[in-house]
């Protein structure tokens, strides 16, 4: 064990490197054949605190090694790169006889061949390209030599069905390797105790330890900032105002990223910051998911040889990768969690004694408190946590049928596999044999389709009979559930990049818009391959992707109050925050025309506009949550009288709006705020039919129901709708008691109107003053709720008309 080590050190100072303490503690657990997580900051090292160890003991090794001995598991395509060349580097070095490859879905069909002959000794690989391997006929034989599993940046995957896949697989080969050593890597996370639980299992958590770093690292978060508040628009922008201020950032720095939280956001950035200064043409790139990987890989390749001024980027670049040429990071608009802002942060003085410097760019006036709530929350570690998933059935489906393929399995043995991971170690022997038995019948509601009678028992094993199933199904391996995507390529040239089906169906032959930075024309549509070329027509559109909008965190929601609280009181503070100050025009503004409601009081505003009567509401509790509130409370109101609403919310407040007076004093004596019958009347507010509906379309792909098409050959998206509401409504009259519509209930509380969530943020209702204001005209809180309700039912060009129109018409 200490020669182990020793190798370790050598190597490390061969390479100028002093090791860290919690590396030494990483090199030492390892090697006594501990499970556990490391805990570092980005950017110190914690690749070379799991990988080296495991590296330096073939150095003995005279003969090449066989077989697939280490699985590094990475959330996304673009770290994985990072760790080949971390792990080439050593096998380089110390001359090791030991192959390292890359298996993601960007791996060719050629090098995938060549794998099957010969498997890489230390494979790279995700959650997805993992279950393939399962669903091999000689996955459980490639599998069976492992050593060690790593889950890099496991922070990214808990607390999403990915996660669950994590665990799943965990829980099989556990079986298949039982001497497997099992660690995860984290950077940033609240519940760093639960997310060893959920990792290493019920079997072995108890066992693994945490290696924390004492390191430290200094963040700096930089607000750019309008000369006046004033300058700055209540809502209803992307923050365009402040390119002025941003270009000389980009300028004054080797290389900026500069992050947006959605990848239209990005395309527009990147045009807009282009149309400001053509000098960075050339220069400066854009990265996001639906950009081609070829386009990808060469922006990532430039950012290392320091080739790009500024990479225009959304989470595609969030983590682990260690572009060293990058001094600057610049965050649009609030990341609305604390741990994705630290996280981003890290991405600049990526070593452990550099600070990280991060620029917020506020894209409205109240954003500017959200930056003061980040820095503070940064300065107290008040970091996030990520909620373990229970109890997923449409991800046990999958993965069933995934054995089924492979080399089949035990029932018994397969449930006492799975009892062992965190997200089934609740399933009841009834819940297990009524999954068991709708995968491999369909149960009583489709045992008449073929298509769905998935699994047959042989010799004691169930197994996958029919190969036509068995193709849909490594086609449909994963939980990432996302609208048809059209590819777009050049009619004489190489493909850019995929957009949603819905966005090229708005538009005609000869339509212009902006993808991947570049002003193309719709040549012409065939199946699901959009073909375009370059054009000079101004104008057109930038495509937009579903599912962009994230709600504020807990932790930000209480943040944020709190600065509320300060900026409310500048005699009672030092205001040390230069956006408190900045904002106390628009703090003085909302008391003049109503109130900035104290940490003890619940604030409600009531007015009258063209529009009809508006109840504004501010509980500070995000997006998601809003939603949930204004359902309840419109539902609740309608129980006493008969009224209509429409509703609008955004991250500090909700709306409803009604064509006749809204008679809150009388709710508000008659339990409008009460706990009680919670859930029930929020889901009869909401529609809840609908909303599971909905949700049951992904239930419906993770698990197998719906098959959205062979490569090319992908099916519709209106069709794929049709076929899972279809599938849901035969539940629904037939099959009551089928898990999947119980879950998709289920995910709808729990997920889409976060009701535990909720119901805190009621309770806390509960406890405050109850002050009610009758402003003249909207407040700056006011303003930004009732510019996302325009937004629902106007395009951008007509929308940024009607908010100067009521800016004009309510400003002083």
């Amino acid at each position: 064990m200490q020669a182990q080590i020793g190798k370790c050190e050598s190597w490390m100072n061969s390479r100028g490197w002093e090791p860290m303490s919690f590396q030494r503690e990483a090199w030492k657990a390892s090697s006594d054949g501990l499970d556990g997580i490391v805990n570092a900051p980005t950017g110190s090292g914690k690749t070379y605190s799991l990988l080296l160890p495991f590296l330096c003991q073939f150095t003995d090794y005279s003969t090449p090694v066989k077989g697939l001995r280490l699985i590094w598991l990475t959330p996304i395509r673009a770290l994985a790169k990072e760790i080949l060349i971390s792990a080439q580097r050593v096998i380089d070095d110390l001359k090791l006889p030991v192959k390292v490859g890359i298996r993601t879905g960007d791996t060719s069909t050629a090098e995938r061949k060549l794998q099957r002959s010969e498997i890489p000794n230390v494979l790279i690989t995700t959650p997805e390209s993992l279950h393939l391997l399962l669903a091999m006929k000689d996955g459980e034989k490639i599998l069976s030599n492992l050593m060690l599993f790593v889950a890099d940046e496991w922070h990214e995957l808990l607390g999403s069905k990915r996660g669950v896949q994590v665990e799943l697989a965990l829980s099989r080969l556990k079986t298949l390797c039982p001497n497997i050593l099992i660690w995860g890597i984290s950077a940033t996370i609240g519940n760093l105790n639960e997310a060893k639980e959920v990792l290493l299992g019920a079997d072995r958590h108890q066992n693994g330890i945490i290696i924390r770093s004492d390191i430290k690292k200094n963040i700096e978060v930089i607000s750019v900032l309008p000369e006046k508040a004033e300058r700055m628009p209540w809502a209803g922008h992307l923050g365009t105002n402040l390119l002025r201020e941003l270009i000389p950032i980009i300028h004054q720095s080797e290389s900026t990223l500069i992050f947006t939280n959605v990848r239209s956001q990005c395309e527009i950035w990147y045009r807009k910051i282009l149309e400001a200064d053509p000098s960075l043409a050339g220069v400066m790139a854009m990265h996001h998911g639906s950009i081609s990987k070829e386009i990808r890989n060469w922006v990532e390749d430039a950012i290392y040889e320091g080739r790009m001024k500024a990479v225009i980027c959304t989470s595609s670049l969030d983590l682990g990768v260690d572009f060293a040429p990058v001094e600057t990071i610049v965050q649009i608009g609030g990341p609305k969690g604390v741990a994705k802002f630290v996280q981003r942060a890290g991405r600049s003085g990526h070593r452990p004694d550099a600070p990280s410097k991060i620029y917020f760019l506020p894209t409205h006036s109240l954003e500017l408190i959200e930056a003061a709530a980040l820095r503070q929350a940064i300065s107290e570690e008040f970091l996030e946590e990520k909620i373990p998933m229970t109890l997923c059935f449409d991800v046990l489906m999958q993965y069933l049928v995934t054995l089924g393929i492979g080399s089949g399995f035990d029932a018994d043995k397969t449930l006492s596999e799975i009892r062992t991971t965190f997200c089934y170690h609740t399933l009841t022997d009834d819940e297990w044999n009524k999954l068991l038995l709708f995968t491999a019948t369909g149960g009583n509601s489709l045992n008449k389709y073929e298509d769905y009678k998935k699994l047959i028992r042989t010799d004691g094993l169930y197994k996958v009979s029919s190969g036509r199933i068995a193709r849909k199904h490594r086609m449909s391996i994963g939980t990432i559930v996302s609208e048809t995507m059209m590819t777009v390529k050049f009619a004489r040239g190489g493909i850019l990049g995929h957009v949603e089906e819905s966005f090229i169906a708005q538009m005609k032959e000869g339509d212009s818009f902006w993808f991947a930075g570049i002003n193309l024309e719709l040549v012409r549509v065939k199946e699901l391959t959009a073909t375009v070329r370059k054009t000079n027509r101004p104008g057109g559109k930038s495509p937009a992707w579903l599912g962009g909008r994230l709600p504020l965190s807990s932790k930000m929601s209480v943040m944020l109050r709190r600065k509320i609280q300060e900026a409310n009181h500048p005699d009672n503070t030092r205001l040390s925050d230069i956006e408190l100050r900045i904002i106390q025009p628009i703090i003085g503004l909302q008391n003049e025309r109503s109130k900035v409601p104290e940490e003890n009081e619940f604030l409600i505003e009531m007015f009258e506009t063209e529009d009809g009567h508006h109840a504004l509401f501010y509980p500070f509790e995000g997006r998601f949550v809003h939603e949930g509130l204004a359902a309840l409370f419109a539902y609740r109101l309608s129980q006493l009288y008969p009224v209509s609403f429409s509703l609008a919310y955004n991250d500090y407040g909700f709306e409803l709006l009604s064509d006749q007076p809204i008679r809150l004093e009388e709710a508000l004596g008659s339990a409008l705020t009460d706990t009680d019958s919670l859930e029930q009347d929020v889901m009869a507010g909401v529609n809840s039919s609908e909303l599971a509906s909905r949700k049951f379309r992904e239930i419906a792909a993770i698990s197998g129901l719906i098959f959205k098409g062979y490569p090319g050959q992908q099916i519709k998206d209106r069709h794929l709708q049709s076929s899972a509401q279809l599938i849901f409504q035969v539940f629904t009259d037939y099959d009551p008691d089928n898990l999947l519509l119980r879950q998709s209930y289920d995910e709808v509380i729990n997920f889409q109107l976060e009701m535990p969530r909720l119901r805190k943020a009621l309770t806390r209702i509960n406890n405050q003053k109850i002050i009610i204001t009758y402003p003249d005209k909207p407040t700056p809180f006011a303003f930004p709720i009732m510019v996302d309700r325009l937004r629902e039912r106007m395009t951008s060009e007509s929308l940024e008309d009607r908010i100067r129109k009521m800016t004009f018409q309510w400003d002083d």
